[in-house]
């Protein structure tokens, strides 16, 4: 049985967020905190220790007191950059990602995507939502990961590969369906902020 202290939380905060203006989306208020404080209170219970992953602004992120790592390429190479750069300095078995932005994320995330893990002896298991009207979507960001794939996604980057979803049909993997669309929501626009904490109040 995997525990919480086996596995690193990463927090993915290295983004452009150019919907957004280019401001730096971790640190946007939400309820009157920086966004990453959600995500932080709602993983920090489901790890050992976390990771913070930021290109920008790292004394901010450093404040909260957990290692800040910046992506090997200097370009904004999206999440799987970030992934890189975790694993890199994992100190844990098991990796479990989630990005800055999506502050009503499950408390039970880790578990959920443990069970499935261990079920299938699987190499990396991500998260799926169920929208009202039925539809599943793949929530790639918000993934657990043995570290020992670290291989894998290094050659991956090597051929200038970026994207989440062909790195994950290289390996061994599956997915939980989530029923709560809005625990994955996240914030791209200024409309969807307002949204959200009024979800979440």
């Amino acid at each position: 049985m995997i525990s919480a202290a086996q596995i690193t939380g990463l927090i993915l905060a290295g983004g452009r967020a150019q919907r957004m203006g280019g401001i730096d989306k971790g640190l946007i208020p939400f309820h009157q905190k920086p966004l990453i404080e959600s995500t932080i209170t709602r993983l920090k219970p489901q790890v050992g220790t976390i990771l913070i992953n930021a290109n920008r602004n790292i004394t901010k992120y450093a404040a909260y007191g957990y290692p800040v790592i910046m992506d090997e390429t200097p370009d904004f190479s999206g999440p799987l950059a970030g992934f890189s750069a975790g694993l890199k300095d994992c100190k844990t078995s098991y990796l479990l990602t989630a990005p800055c932005d999506s502050p009503l994320l499950p408390n039970d995330l880790g578990l959920k995507l443990t069970a499935e893990l261990e079920r299938g002896d699987f190499q990396l298991v991500y998260a799926s939502s169920k929208e009202v009207d039925g539809k599943v979507w793949a929530q790639p960001v918000f993934c657990l990961m043995r570290t020992d794939v670290q291989e894998s996604l290094n050659a991956f980057l090597m051929k200038g590969n970026f994207k989440i979803d062909r790195w994950f049909k290289e390996l061994n993997s599956s997915t939980i369906i989530f029923d709560d669309a809005n625990a994955f929501a996240n914030v791209n626009t200024p409309e969807e902020l307002k949204s959200l904490e009024a979800l979440s109040t």
